[in-house]
C-alpha cells in the first residue's frame, strides 16, 4: 500500500512556523496536552527530555503519535533526534514517516554528518514509499567547530530548511557564559549564515528556560525578531502564544503590506518602480517585504481555519 501524504511545503519553499513546541515523545499526557495548543509545530523530543532507558519506548511511539498530531492536530510534527551515532541511527528510522515532516539534527559536526544523515534518510523513505527529499531537516550548531562551519553546513542538503544555534553547549565547548551579550555576536553569525544560504534562522538571544516571566519572555522574543529570527521554540504551553503573536503579522503590518502591494500594482501599470506611502518612499525591498508578510498571514490564517473545520 502506497502511503506516499502531500509534502507540507515543496523543496524550494520554506516552512511557516512560529512556534514549535517541544513535547517528550515518550510521555502520553503531554501529546495529549499538545493536541489543544496553537503551536505552528510539534517537536517531538528523543533526545534531552526522553531518559536513556526510555528512548526505545520512546522510538515506538513516534509514528503514531505523529499520525495523530498530523491529522487530528494539523501540526507540522517535528522529530530531534539524538547525536551519538548508535542512538541517532535508531532515531532516524523510527521517525522517517509520512506524518514527519523533519528531523532535526543535534551537535552537528559538520558537512560529512549532514550528509551521511541524509543517505540514512532517503533510504527510509524509499522503505516507507515517500518521495526521496519528503523529510526536511532542521541542522542545531552546537560546537565550535561546527560555528565556524556553519555556511558551509547550511548548504550541506537541500532537505535544510532552517538553523539553529545550540547556546548552552556552545558556551560551555568555548568556555563563556551563556548570556545575551556574550551570545549576541554567535547569534547575528548564525542568522546570517542560514540566511545566505536562504534557510531559516530559528532560535533566540536569550534562553527559554525561566518560561514562568512571560513578560520578559516577550521582549526577548520581540528584540529576536528584530535581530533575523524566524521563529522559535517552547518548552511550556505560556510561550507558544506569545512566539505567534511576537514572530507573527500584526493586523496593521497586514493592512500596511497590503496597502503597499496594491500601490505597486498602480506604480508598475504607470510605469514607476517606487512610489510614496504615509510620507515614506517605497521602493522594491519593502515591496519584496510586504509581499513576504502577506504570505506569512495567509500560511498562518490557513493552519487555523484547518484546525477550525476539524474542531
Amino acid at each position: 500500500m502506497n502511503h506516499q501524504h502531500q509534502s507540507p511545503f515543496s523543496p524550494r519553499a520554506l516552512p511557516s512556523w512560529r512556534s514549535l513546541h517541544f513535547v517528550p515523545a515518550n510521555v502520553p499526557k503531554y501529546v495529549e496536552k499538545a493536541l489543544t495548543l496553537e503551536a505552528d509545530a510539534i517537536h517531538l523530543d528523543l533526545e534531552d527530555s526522553v531518559p536513556l532507558h526510555e528512548k526505545p519506548t520512546a522510538r515506538l511511539m513516534v509514528r503514531e503519535t505523529a499520525r495523530r498530531l498530523h491529522e487530528e492536530g494539523q501540526f507540522d510534527v517535528v522529530v530531534r533526534v539524538n547525536r551519538p551515532l548508535s542512538l541517532g541511527v535508531k532515531d532516524i528510522e523510527a521517525a522517517v514517516c509520512p506524518d514527519v515532516c523533519a528531523i532535526t539534527l543535534t551537535k552537528v559536526h559538520g558537512v560529512s554528518h549532514v550528509k551521511l544523515m541524509d543517505e540514512l534518510i532517503s533510504e527510509c523513505e524509499l522503505r516507507e514509499e515517500m518521495p526521496i527529499g519528503q523529510t526536511k531537516l532542521i541542522v542545531v550548531v552546537e560546537t565550535a567547530e561546527a560555528f565556524h562551519n556553519m555556511a558551509n553546513i547550511a548548504t550541506a542538503s537541500p532537505r535544510i530548511v532552517a538553523m539553529m544555534l545550540g547556546s548552552e553547549d556552545i558556551a560551555l565547548e568555548c568556555g563563556f557564559a551563556p548570556v545575551d551579550e556574550v551570545l549576541l555576536m554567535p547569534k547575528q553569525q548564525m542568522v546570517m549564515a542560514a540566511r545566505a544560504a536562504g534557510i531559516l534562522p530559528f532560535g533566540y538571544i536569550g534562553s527559554i528556560a525561566n518560561f514562568r516571566d512571560t513578560e520578559q519572555f516577550r521582549a526577548m522574543v520581540r528584540r529576536s525578531r528584530l535581530f533575523g529570527f524566524e521563529g522559535g521554540t517552547s518548552i511550556h504551553p505560556l510561550q507558544i502564544p506569545i512566539l505567534n503573536e511576537e514572530f507573527g503579522e500584526k493586523p496593521a503590518d497586514v493592512e500596511f503590506a497590503r496597502k503597499v502591494i496594491d500601490l505597486d500594482e498602480k506604480a508598475s501599470a504607470a510605469g514607476r518602480a517606487s512610489f510614496e506611502l504615509d510620507g515614506k518612499m517605497i521602493d522594491i525591498p519593502i515591496v519584496e517585504r510586504a509581499r513576504m508578510t502577506i504570505a506569512r498571514f495567509e500560511k498562518h490564517a490557513a493552519r487555523a481555519r484547518a484546525r477550525k473545520s476539524k474542531g
